[in-house]
């Protein structure tokens, strides 16, 4: 059982780091490839409240791209709770994207798994196109001048050891798994 843990722990670092080190290329209209700057963006929160993405410049930025009825967003959403816990707003910044057309099931969404990381709504699919969500979840890593690093497509455990490792490593920057 341990050895079978080890390379699960092992093909999902391969896989990380595999995601990380591939340029995507553009696959829906006006995504911002891996290299590139974000472009200006009005994030609409659920409580009424807008930001921009240069609200977030200064230090590294994950986005995950989500969905209310989305089963993979859902299974990767409390790890991605965990690691807001420990590091959202120190060593990085955490942020959701919501897909959903309508507010209410997302915040449903918000509110039964307690997530407590900031989300916004994109109900128009203007961000969705930006940052190339044709599948989701989708995680977008940008650091802290607004280029983005990479973008992984699927669901994981963003709090295991292996993905803390990967995260730094992407951020350049010292994390304590």
């Amino acid at each position: 059982m341990l050895f079978i843990k080890m390379i699960n722990k092992l093909f999902l670092t391969f896989l990380l780091m595999l995601a990380f080190s591939q340029t995507i290329s553009a696959g829906t209209p006006g995504e911002v490839e891996t290299g590139a700057y974000l472009r200006a963006a009005t994030l609409q929160g659920f409580d009424g409240d807008t930001k921009t993405f240069d609200h977030y410049k200064g230090k590294p930025l994950l986005i995950n791209v989500w969905a209310s009825w989305c089963g993979p967003c859902r299974a990767e959403m409390p790890s991605l709770q965990r690691l807001s816990k420990r590091y959202n707003g120190k060593e990085f910044n955490i942020i959701g994207i919501s897909t959903d057309d309508y507010k209410k099931p997302a915040e449903a969404f918000i509110e039964q798994t307690g997530i407590t990381f900031e989300n916004f709504l994109d109900s128009k699919l203007f961000l969705e196109n930006m940052l190339g969500a044709n599948t989701i979840p989708l995680t977008v890593f940008v650091d802290e001048n607004g280029r983005v690093l990479g973008k992984v497509r699927g669901a994981y455990e963003w709090d295991d050891k292996a993905a803390i490792e990967a995260i730094g490593e992407i951020f350049d920057i010292k994390l304590q798994p």
